[in-house]
């Protein structure tokens, strides 16, 4: 399936700007801001009692102060879930490009994972890292799951190599493309520019400046039966491209957004949206100024087998 019901978040206890991950990520605004963790937490905590509200299943794993890992509440980025062809539920661990987001891969985090699903095969591509290459898991990568396709705009975090083995071991056709901001900055992560969703794509298609790449994306979202949502510089800059579709428990699905995502629509692309789900936005101004990542960056999505004892639970 494209979407799930299940999700992983942590809970931040050391969130601040981060000049390491600042170097490339032009989201991101520096600032004196004393109560960022405070407000940060707040805005956490509101956000996983809105998912959960509309009976969204939310794995919470509490962070620790050490090591220090400012970014920690953007768990997309070290790890993901998938069911391969052969039904197996598998977890995969990337490289990191700031060595502090490399600390965010925490053990206790994947045990508690392992207590409550079913993990048979693990893909660990962390080892890129000592030769400088990069695959930031669903931020490099916006995948198709249901065509096994994942789309990723290069960049320092995304390595051409990595992404081509990561295909290779979950079954995926790769596309790659170069996607750049108003300054012309290579965006950073693909998930701030498109959003797949099962029925659409939402994406910036004016911030991929050469025509074939740009042509190739867009045949490839229409064979695959997307309705492709366009959306504006102006408005993939309030992260309206850094969207999730999930599902809840009684598969009702919704696609979810910051506020400031929402805000920055225009009536007919909320129009558009709401043809096919409901939506789910939620305020994340101090998360999207300090971190320079919004919703979707927040969640991991959880495609496992849950474990009998949690299943009777």
């Amino acid at each position: 399936m494209q979407n799930t019901s299940h999700l992983l978040m942590v809970e931040p206890v050391n969130f601040g700007f981060n000049p390491e991950t600042a170097i490339n990520n032009a989201f991101q605004v520096s600032g004196n801001d004393d109560f960022s963790q405070l407000k940060a937490a707040n805005e956490f905590s509101n956000f996983v009692r809105k998912l959960r509200v509309y009976d969204i299943d939310v794995l919470v794993l509490e962070d620790t102060p050490s090591p220090y890992t400012p970014d920690s509440i953007f768990p997309n980025n070290w790890i993901s879930f998938h069911q391969s062809h052969k039904n197996l539920n598998t977890l995969c661990l990337y490289p990191m490009f700031a060595k502090n987001r490399r600390a965010e891969r925490k053990p206790h985090f994947l045990k508690a994972i392992e207590e409550k699903f079913v993990i048979n095969k693990t893909f660990d591509f962390t080892y890129y890292e000592k030769d400088n290459k990069f695959l930031e898991g669903t931020g490099s990568m916006v995948l198709d799951r249901d065509n096994a396709v994942a789309y990723a705009c290069l960049s320092e975090r995304t390595d051409k190599d990595v992404l081509s083995v990561f295909c290779d071991k979950l079954n995926y056709r790769s596309i790659t493309f170069n996607a750049f901001d108003c300054s012309r900055n290579p965006v950073y992560h693909t998930n701030v520019m498109m959003s797949i969703a099962e029925q659409y794509a939402i994406i910036c298609l004016d911030s991929i400046p050469d025509q074939t790449e740009k042509t190739t994306v867009i045949s490839s979202l229409i064979k695959a039966n997307k309705d492709v949502i366009e959306i504006s510089m102006e408005q993939m800059n309030s992260f309206a491209g850094n969207m999730l579709q999930v599902r809840n428990i009684t598969g009702e699905q919704f696609l979810v957004m910051s506020s400031t995502a929402l805000r920055s629509l225009q009536p007919s692309q909320v129009k558009r949206i709401l043809q096919y789900n409901n939506i789910i936005d939620t305020e994340l101004a101090t998360i999207e100024k300090n971190g320079g990542g919004s919703a979707r960056c927040m969640l991991a999505e959880i495609f496992l087998d849950k474990k009998e004892s949690e299943m009777i639970d």
